[in-house]
């Protein structure tokens, strides 16, 4: 099959008074800028001369546009299964483009910021449920105004915690959360605890669940990530002291094995119980600051020094031994571009640009624009009222399901939408009862204008809008290459058969040899398994199957030089190839000789219907594309092209 050339964006065409048009087809002109966006992207790393590389890719390029422009003018754009498919991926990859690009950048330098430094965090909970677990905000906020008073006087925050806080682990840990960093917490609570001054308490916070109030204990240059190594000796949920005793003892034991030079690995993968690091001879994935049980990672800092071995600490999770392996600090280099990605992905991996909604509320306001339509607010209210609390309609007369609310670009959001929309939010998330109507109103004109630009996406995203036309060119460009070439080709079984018969010379077996190859999924195993095959070649096929986690095999006709493993040296039956291994996936693979054809022979048909289905659309191709010609001319701009090969 003739090679296929990957579509990049740039396929919708847009044009500016400045704009030079490299080619036209008929009536479309297509610009210079547009053509190098989609070279650059398919030839990253051009090989051999950079001017024939781009004529080569302008040919396929033109081509690839006709045949489009052929799909579009037979509407295979408006299939229902295109169509289906198009809203699918749309549906699919929308959610990555509802941000701007200015936000998250805004939110990326941020978390850059944060990511500078560490800080020592308390936290005391007040839950807006009562002990009957009931909602009572009234009592919720008593408790919270009782905290305030007594820490404004000077009680200490743990303290308070511990005996006043929710949270179940407070009695133990004072509330204390230990040190914290960007991404350790909620973005709503990291928020706080970034705002609060080292040494300050912060203002109580509502979320869900109920009050929130952080203090900041402490700050620090950020720590960075670690590597590391533990044994666990975990303590069973209902052990007895003396087997907690005995598993102290069994940890101090360890503990001194490792000082007197054993293997911390070794120990690691024998007597631990975490089950997954001592798969790995106790390696944890890099640790990043508040990521595990405040204790643990208070002893895990505390290492001065990579290779420092802990002494043996208890934490909820039983007792622990831990090695650091290696530090490795944080980036402090603003413009570092990996780091920069990297936390973006973070970004858009914790959700927290979700929270910056407010750019899309300001766009669609101002483009296409929020129309309210006068509509008398009482008596939106009372027919609210009558269909959401039962209460007699009133004024609510004047309004009726069709009555139009307001306008989004052509889009209008009538009364029927408010009460659907009322209907499924009007009452609060931590169940304390329904939200004031004037809420629930801002809420549902808020998400019509979100509703609005992700329906409209491609008119404020260009990314996105160029993604979507890549999809479509790309769906329309094997649709109609399926139709016209690819089809026909394969299925025109007595025009296959002339054209092999019109062309035998061309389809030869150069020298060749029946092999069977024998691909290995890990080099580690080459050699045994050619050795066994050595010992029992005719075995091959038991052998393949009793290894077969290991080792696939294919028996077939290869010509010398697609034998794997064979060297400048003739092949000779019987013979096993030098196993040629890959390095980047640690494969390898390698074939043993059956009957070697050291002349050139003719191809059956058969053998030589793939070569033949291949020049067959080659044909088909070539003389489709000058059909194509015909109904789009084609002109090149030579004066643009010869700027562009400059």
């Amino acid at each position: 099959m003739k090679r296929v050339i990957a579509f990049s964006a740039a396929l919708c065409l847009a044009f500016t008074a400045n704009a030079q048009t490299l080619f036209s087809y008929g009536d479309v002109q297509v610009d210079a800028n547009d053509f190098l966006k989609a070279y650059h992207k398919n030839n990253p790393e051009p090989q051999g001369d950079k001017a024939t590389s781009i004529r080569e890719y302008l040919d396929l390029y033109i081509n690839s546009r006709l045949k489009i422009q052929e799909a579009y003018t037979r509407r295979y754009d408006t299939l229902p299964a295109f169509l289906d498919e198009v809203r699918t991926l749309r549906s699919q990859i929308v959610e990555n483009y509802m941000n701007d690009p200015l936000v998250t950048d805004q939110l990326v330098r941020e978390a850059f910021t944060r990511s500078q430094k560490d800080i020592h965090a308390a936290h005391i909970f007040i839950s807006a449920r009562n002990q009957s677990g009931v909602v009572d905000t009234a009592a919720a906020l008593k408790r919270v105004g009782d905290i305030l008073k007594q820490l404004g006087g000077g009680a200490n925050f743990l303290q308070v915690a511990q005996s006043a806080s929710d949270d179940p682990s407070a009695g133990k840990n004072r509330g204390d959360l230990g040190w914290v960093t960007v991404f350790t917490l909620p973005y709503e609570f990291e928020n706080i605890i970034y705002a609060t001054p080292a040494g300050k308490y912060s203002a109580p916070y509502r979320s869900r669940l109920g009050y929130h109030i952080f203090y900041n204990l402490g700050e620090r240059k950020a720590a960075g990530r670690m590597k590391a190594q533990q044994i666990l000796l975990a303590i069973p949920p209902d052990a007895s002291d003396a087997v907690k005793t005995q598993i102290a003892k069994t940890a101090d034991s360890i503990h001194k094995r490792i000082q007197k030079g054993e293997s911390f690995e070794k120990l690691a993968a024998s007597l631990s119980n975490d089950y997954i690091t001592a798969a790995s001879n106790g390696n944890m994935p890099e640790i990043r600051v508040g990521q595990y049980d405040p204790e643990f990672e208070k002893q895990l800092w505390a290492l001065a020094k990579d290779g420092a071995v802990s002494k043996p600490f208890q934490t909820s999770h039983g007792w622990h031994i831990v090695k650091r392996v290696a530090l490795r600090p944080i980036v402090t280099d603003s413009d570092d571009k990996e780091n920069l990605e990297d936390l973006k992905q973070k970004i858009m991996a914790d959700g927290r640009w979700k929270a910056a909604r407010g750019f899309i509320y300001d766009k669609v306001r101002k483009d296409p624009g929020l129309q309210h339509r006068p509509v008398d607010a009482a008596a939106l209210r009372a027919y609210s009222d009558s269909l959401l609390e039962y209460k007699p309609l009133g004024i609510g007369k004047q309004i009726n399901n069709e009555t139009i609310l307001f306008i989004i670009g052509q889009s209008k959001y009538t009364a029927a939408d408010w009460i659907s929309y009322a209907q499924a939010f009007r009452f609060k998330s931590d169940g304390s009862g329904a939200k004031p109507h004037e809420q629930v109103m801002e809420e549902f004109v808020n998400q019509s204008l979100y509703n609005y630009y992700r329906d409209h996406l491609e008119d404020y995203n260009s990314e996105f809008r160029e993604q979507m036309q890549e999809f479509r060119d790309g769906n329309l460009f094997f649709e109609i290459m399926q139709r016209e070439v690819w089809q026909p080709a394969q299925s025109d079984s007595t025009a296959l058969i002339r054209l092999y018969e019109q062309n035998r010379s061309k389809y030869l077996w150069k020298q060749s040899a029946d092999v069977v190859a024998f691909f290995c999924s890990d080099q580690s195993h080459v050699n045994s398994l050619q050795a066994e095959i050595r010992k029992n070649p005719q075995e091959w096929r038991k052998i393949a199957q009793d290894h077969a986690e290991h080792l696939a095999a294919d028996s077939s006709r290869y010509e010398w030089e697609q034998i794997p493993g064979l060297t400048k040296f003739p092949p000779k039956e019987g013979m096993l190839t030098t196993p040629v291994k890959n390095e980047l996936d640690n494969t390898a693979a390698f074939a043993y000789i059956v009957k070697v054809y050291p002349q050139p022979t003719q191809r059956s048909f058969a053998e030589a219907r793939g070569m033949a289905i291949n020049d067959y659309q080659e044909m088909l191709e070539a003389k489709w594309l000058e059909q194509l010609k015909q109904k789009y001319p084609v002109r090149i701009n030579e004066q643009v092209l010869a700027s562009i090969l400059k």
